[in-house]
């Protein structure tokens, strides 16, 4: 255990540098979203991701909001495995039928207030699987949606823009649509 402790003193935080262009995009929104956790949830915003049925683009950029390069949790975002413990539901893909009544189980499990962020295409519209036999199209046929991040797949610091987006969401009746870019 003391040699693990002594690893971790001694590697310190890893992080590696952005490109300017988006190291300063990222520094800007980073900083309005830290002050929208800190008075929003006390510091610590907390985000249960969903496959809802996605081809797992999305997911790679969810990872890249988390890795060591955009480092999400220096502005105080954590991800958690239980719906319980969550504050914003990130769901990703069409809904497909097999999903559908899990994505309404995570939904209810979730406590108030909680936001609702569909990431991606699919999430939106169904994308390119829009409905069929096996797909119920997007997120908000489904449960109430608080911000819609587009993009196929979106770049995380659109995904970034759109977390901030749903903490400023506060009150609004019809979803925001935050248009991401591209990878």
């Amino acid at each position: 255990m003391l040699r693990i402790l002594h690893q971790i003193f001694r590697t310190g935080i890893v992080t590696e540098p952005l490109p300017r262009e988006i190291e300063s995009e990222i520094e800007v929104v980073g900083a309005k979203l830290e002050d929208a956790i800190l008075k929003r949830f006390r510091r610590s915003l907390t985000i249960r991701q969903i496959d809802a049925g996605s081809c797992n683009g999305c997911e790679l950029e969810i990872h890249a909001v988390n890795n060591p390069i955009y480092n999400c949790e220096r502005f105080g975002i954590h991800f958690t495995a239980s719906p319980r413990f969550a504050d914003i539901l990130l769901i990703t893909g069409p809904v497909s039928i097999n999903m559908e009544t899990a994505l309404k189980r995570t939904y209810n499990a979730t406590p108030p207030p909680k936001l609702v962020i569909a990431a991606g295409d699919c999430a939106y519209d169904g994308g390119v699987f829009g409905k069929s036999y096996a797909s119920l199209g997007g997120i908000g046929s489904i449960i109430p949606v608080d911000v819609y991040i587009k993009g196929c797949p979106p770049s995380p610091s659109s995904i970034i823009q759109g977390i901030l987006k749903a903490t400023e969401n506060t009150g609004v009746s019809n979803p925001r649509i935050c248009t991401g870019k591209n990878r």
